[in-house]
């Protein structure tokens, strides 16, 4: 199962530095980084989820989610075991941490090659890298985007932004879409219950924006976590002067899970609050998510006001848009559109 790994430098005493993510973690010879799937064996990095894929599915791009990026299309989603953080909340746990406590890494055996025929075979227009975190199995996103554009399919990443720069620029001109998880606004937040720092992920959103990468952005918001109104303002600030005032915020409902099964449902008023913070900070298109048939997950023209996009859940229908553009009135809706 192990298999040469990328973004690596070797150091003294058969110690060795992976450079695949903000970590940057030293790994003696023997041991694994902190995502608990590259090892340091005899002096050569080795992953160990290039051929084992733990999740598969085809979903709608809007579950990623992405509103803005080919809307109404199936995308074919693919994740390992394993991750770079030890997010407290975590929805997909089972994935993330298994690798941690020890255990082998188990999955389906795969190739690129399958993968890349199995999303053809089922009619979907893109692959999503997501689940876990596809950071730790970037060797195998790498050579299954290659070879998916190769045969006319797009990519995609779901992802906690905490690559190394070296790792953005490796994938730029292979991901052309991703949804990065802005966790909260505050370092302690990151580091206490995420085992992971804010900066390495702003400067990330900045560099994939800056390398024409299609970018979203999504905040779970945990009640007396990260919803404060001051922390949601510099948030949504970012945002909007750093990547743009067009790029989406998707505000997203926590739900019980994992280690933080003691804390409550995301209120609706905080989440109509967030939304308002969003607008009034300049974001043209903010979004509720995990409340089906809420009004704030329709696309509304940011000229004229119409409906363009209208959501349930996962569902979409087009009722406004022609070609990228407004039907009423002609405006552009920024995105990537058939």
């Amino acid at each position: 199962m192990l298999h040469p790994a990328r973004l690596w430098k070797s150091l003294k005493e058969n110690k060795l530095q992976c450079r695949l993510c903000s970590h940057f973690c030293i790994i003696e010879s023997g041991e694994h980084g902190i995502c608990g799937v590259r090892q340091n064996v005899d002096g050569q990095l080795m992953t160990k989820t290039y051929d084992r894929v733990a999740a598969l599915n085809i979903d709608p791009v809007e579950k990623k989610p992405l509103y803005h990026f080919l809307p109404g299309t199936k995308t074919f989603s693919l994740g390992t075991q394993g991750c770079n953080f030890g997010c407290e909340f975590c929805q997909n746990a089972s994935l993330s941490q298994h690798p941690k406590t020890g255990r082998d890494i188990t999955g389906q055996k795969v190739t690129p090659e399958t993968l890349v025929d199995a999303a053809i075979a089922h009619n979907c227009e893109s692959i999503s890298f997501t689940y876990s975190e596809p950071t730790v199995f970037f060797e195998l996103m790498q050579d299954t985007a290659r070879i998916a554009h190769s045969k006319g399919l797009k990519n995609i990443m779901v992802s906690n932004g905490f690559q190394s720069p070296e790792c953005i620029d490796e994938l730029t001109g292979l991901i052309d879409a991703a949804n990065i998880d802005l966790k909260g606004f505050n370092n302690d937040f990151y580091t206490e219950i995420c085992n992971g720092k804010l900066s390495p992920v702003l400067e990330n959103l900045k560099h994939m924006k800056k390398n024409g990468w299609w970018v979203e952005v999504t905040t779970l918001l945990i009640p007396g976590k990260n919803d404060s109104a001051d922390e949601l303002k510099k948030l949504a600030a970012f945002i909007a002067g750093e990547l743009g005032e067009r790029v989406p915020w998707h505000i997203s409902r926590f739900h019980p899970d994992f280690k933080m099964l003691d804390c409550g449902i995301t209120p609706m008023k905080t989440l109509t609050r967030a939304r308002n913070i969003g607008s009034d900070a300049g974001l043209e298109y903010v979004y509720v998510g995990n409340v089906p048939g809420d009004e704030h997950s329709t696309s509304f023209c940011p000229s004229c006001n119409k409906e363009l996009i209208k959501r349930f859940g996962f569902d979409m229908e087009n009722v406004g848009l022609e070609q990228g553009m407004c039907k009423f009135c002609g405006c552009e809706l920024n995105g990537v559109f058939k």
